[in-house]
């Protein structure tokens, strides 16, 4: 008995909070004081000693600023400036606009993702950046535009564009880039386009939910040895049965029995360092999303922000994307764990 109470006084604190770990990482607004690493899975983890992406930069800028999630492992935050740079100059894609990327800390969050948890998860929007500075408001309040029509899932050749298909091979072609999930139109599209090596198409997974983004997934870094690595995806490009799994009607039936609702994940089922992680001060010198727009002269977001996606599929590209870049780049599928 003493034993065990030297265990359970050995724990943080942190630990021993039985409310939802969700509330535990969404009331966190900076980074933990800890050397940066990537701790668990995806979707069941904690990510210490955060950096921020900047909210603005040359090529990009972060939306929802009052979400606080432009925050992630250094090899994810420099994986978004790179191709930012590169697709400006040579796919013909303007800039980046940044959606949800980790929480200072990682960890569940209280509203969306499942995973984005451990700073390696990174949603892009698949709308372009405009040639100006959009307010926090606008950052709030704009929508992106969906590239997939809604029944048929296929690309909405209006909104559709081969700049499209230059970014999404660009982001796969980083060697750090683990997968990147996209809608099954967007899928068929890119299979269907590809007139070269189609290797690259391998980690471009079909998933639901992606019409309006691409989720790109970096790998396990080095120096992050509590991370655990997704399993590879399956062979070859995946534009044959696996794709056409996705246009039958099995991966939209409702299922006869209803769900039972989750249990919401403790900061005891994480990994046991994320409690030091949420009980870790912050790192000195840093400010939430909204702080850093503020400081740089920009207005104060909104306390609340729009979904993501527009409210249809329809709606014409706002801001033009060069057809042609500027320098051209030369059956039911197993185991839905691999996407």
């Amino acid at each position: 008995m003493a034993l065990l109470l030297a265990l359970f006084l050995g724990f943080p604190a942190a630990a021993r909070d039985a409310r939802p770990a969700k509330e535990l990482f969404g009331a966190k607004d900076r980074p933990a004081d800890l050397s940066t690493r990537s701790i668990g899975f995806y979707s069941r983890g904690c990510l210490a000693g955060g950096v921020a992406l900047p909210v603005d930069g040359p090529r990009w800028q972060v939306m929802r600023l009052e979400r606080n999630r432009n925050w992630g492992h250094p090899v994810l935050v420099d994986f978004l400036q790179w191709l930012a740079r590169e697709a400006a100059e040579n796919d013909g894609w303007p800039g980046l606009l940044v959606g949800d990327m980790s929480q200072p800390r990682g960890g569940p969050m209280l509203t969306g993702h499942a995973s984005h948890q451990i700073g390696l998860d990174a949603d892009i929007w698949l709308t372009p950046m405009p040639g100006r500075r959009l307010s926090a408001r606008e950052r709030a309040e704009l929508s992106a535009v969906a590239v997939v029509e809604p029944g048929p899932h296929l690309v909405d050749e209006r909104v559709w564009t081969d700049a499209h298909l230059r970014l999404i091979r660009r982001a796969a072609a980083h060697p750090g880039v683990e997968r990147i999930l996209v809608a099954p139109g967007i899928k068929r599209k890119l299979c269907e386009s590809e007139t070269g090596d189609h290797s690259w198409l391998a980690k471009v997974r079909p998933y639901w939910g992606h019409n309006y983004h691409m989720h790109v997934r970096m790998s396990c870094p080095k120096g992050s040895p509590g991370c655990r690595a997704q399993d590879p995806p399956g062979r070859g490009h995946g534009c044959g049965a696996e794709l056409a799994w996705w246009y039958t009607d099995e991966p939209y039936a409702a299922s006869g029995t209803p769900a039972k609702p989750k249990a919401p994940i403790r900061l005891a089922d994480l990994p046991p360092d994320c409690a030091n992680v949420i009980a870790a001060a912050d790192r000195p010198g840093t400010a939430s999303a909204a702080g850093m727009f503020v400081a740089a002269g920009g207005d104060a977001p909104p306390a609340t922000s729009r979904p993501m996606e527009a409210a249809a599929a329809s709606i014409a590209q706002p801001w033009p994307v060069a057809s042609k870049p500027h320098r051209e780049q030369a059956n039911r599928p197993t185991g839905l764990n691999r996407l």
